[in-house]
């Protein structure tokens, strides 16, 4: 809660709360699922709580920075279900965009080996591919068509990445 209220100090105390809550339940059940079952790791608050790295505060901040963007597009673009076509005219959009095409391959595998750390990599991954769209490529600034396609890309991404999560009993706050 004080990271949070430090990142966030509009925020309200209840909604701080409720926050801190999600997010800690859900670092520590990522921490535990994210590991081979087979293999020890030590327990680290400070490891758990990372912003970087392969954490579920990681994965959930990715999810809020969507949530983000739309909050800036407009109330009209919160859905992005009227485009045709995706245009993939960047290598990082390309790598996002096949990242997206993995989970259906994904969710089988660790549902068939019973192996969560499977999903949790491929959501990591996920996260990276998004991070590195976001940081190559505007969404908001881009000119249409391009604008558009990003920003069905931006939404596909928040779906996966709460999805997923949502497979490993982990909530995505809207906000952090």
């Amino acid at each position: 809660e004080k990271i949070i209220a430090e990142k966030n100090p509009k925020l309200s105390g209840s909604e701080r709360k409720e926050i801190a809550k999600i997010i800690g339940i859900g670092a520590v059940k990522y921490a535990d699922l994210s590991q081979y079952r087979m293999t020890d790791y030590i327990f680290s608050w400070d490891k758990l709580l990372a912003l970087h790295g392969n954490t579920a505060p990681y994965l959930q901040n990715a999810y809020v920075r969507i949530r983000s963007i739309f909050r800036k597009a407009g109330p009209s673009r919160t859905g992005v279900s009227k485009i045709d076509e995706v245009k993939l005219a960047e290598p990082t959009e390309l790598a996002l965009a096949k990242r997206l095409c993995q989970f259906a391959e994904v969710v089988p595998q660790v549902l068939n080996d019973f192996r969560t750390n499977i999903l949790a990599n491929y959501l990591f991954e996920l996260a990276n591919s998004f991070h590195a769209f976001y940081e190559a490529c505007p969404v908001l600034k881009a000119e249409e068509p391009a604008r558009s396609s990003r920003l069905a890309l931006c939404n596909l991404t928040g779906q996966v990445l709460q999805r997923g999560l949502k497979l490993l009993g982990i909530e995505v706050p809207e906000r952090m």
